[in-house]
């Protein structure tokens, strides 16, 4: 029968053979970097066990791939792993002043909508929710909650979601910054890759160019060519279509117009990271880490319900902490 090498815990290498007995324990020796240490170490082998759970959270292992490293099987690494699993940590606050906040929601099969509130300076979650949407209710209470943690808040940049908007205009008013990323996304899809009207085509070229604005100059000149647009096509965005049998009138080019308004409405929240170069212009940096996340959740398939979240609960600890 094979015996089962002892693992160094120093360098965790299984190249070990036992070196005599130390009051009546059985002591070993790492042929690969020479510490001697004894068979039972119950706080070593606990530490051990917890290292592997962290890799198998956040360094895209599967519990196969750790076997070998290991030494356990795979069942017992299965049982390890679902105990720590049932009893997942709590964030801890990280009270920094002046916090240039990140918030965004994202969606998991079964409705699941994972909200982060994450401080972009520091790449730190300070909070958390799952719900089953982005509810203005719930956003408003976690920013209250935040604010009352002693969170001091700069700056909150968000995509145009009307919960997340109403809910920071109604708690920090003074703070909201609109990604810049997603209204040219949205302008781009609403004007189609190529505009069938000359009104659209260069509204479309006046879009592209806001994620390049990087100081005052460049807004000055970017908004004297967006006002002159509104001179030339004020007529064609306004005009309207109407229907003689339904007695109903509507936007004759309702997206050209739903791009420009979209700007406009933005326009008094766009360009804050002007002034300050800490406020970030777009949530890219948040997209970003919600792929990173989903790239390591979808290894391990084949997890219920409740251990999805309880995984995502250890991924956001581990994270923080690294």
């Amino acid at each position: 029968m094979k015996t089962k090498k002892k693992r160094c815990w120093a360098c965790e290498s299984l190249n070990t053979i036992k070196w005599g007995k130390q009051k009546k324990r059985q002591r070993f020796k790492c042929k690969d970097c020479g510490i001697l240490f004894t068979s039972k170490n119950e706080a070593v082998k606990l530490s051990n066990q917890f290292s592997w759970f962290k890799k198998w959270v956040i360094s895209r292992r599967t519990i196969r791939d750790l076997v070998t490293e290991s030494g356990y099987s795979e069942r017992t690494l299965r049982r390890l792993f679902y105990s720590y699993l049932s009893a997942p940590p709590r964030l801890s606050i990280y009270p920094s002043e002046k916090v240039n906040l990140l918030i965004d929601g994202t969606y998991f099969s079964n409705g699941v909508c994972l909200v982060l509130y994450r401080d972009a300076t520091i790449k730190f979650t300070q909070l958390y929710r799952f719900s089953d949407g982005e509810h203005y209710i719930e956003i408003k209470e976690d920013l209250e909650n935040l604010l009352t943690l002693g969170i001091q808040i700069e700056s909150i940049t968000c995509d145009g979601h009307k919960a997340i908007l109403k809910a920071i205009k109604q708690v920090l008013p003074d703070t909201l910054q609109r990604c810049l990323v997603h209204i040219q996304r949205d302008c781009r899809i609403w004007l189609t890759k190529n505009p069938q009207s000359g009104a659209g085509y260069d509204l479309k070229q006046i879009t592209a160019k806001i994620h390049l604005i990087t100081n005052h100059n460049e807004l000055n000149s970017w908004l004297l060519k967006l006002h002159y647009w509104y001179e030339n096509y004020k007529d064609f965005i306004n005009q309207k279509s109407h229907n003689p049998d339904t007695g109903r009138y509507w936007f004759t080019h309702k997206m050209v117009r739903r791009s420009f308004m979209t700007i406009k409405r933005a326009l008094p929240n766009m360009f804050h990271y002007l002034d300050n170069p800490k406020i970030p212009k777009s949530t890219n940096a948040i997209e970003s880490f919600f792929g990173h996340m989903k790239g390591h959740l979808n290894i391990h398939r084949g997890l219920s319900y409740k251990h999805r979240k309880q995984y995502l609960m250890w991924y956001l600890y581990f994270k923080n902490n690294t």
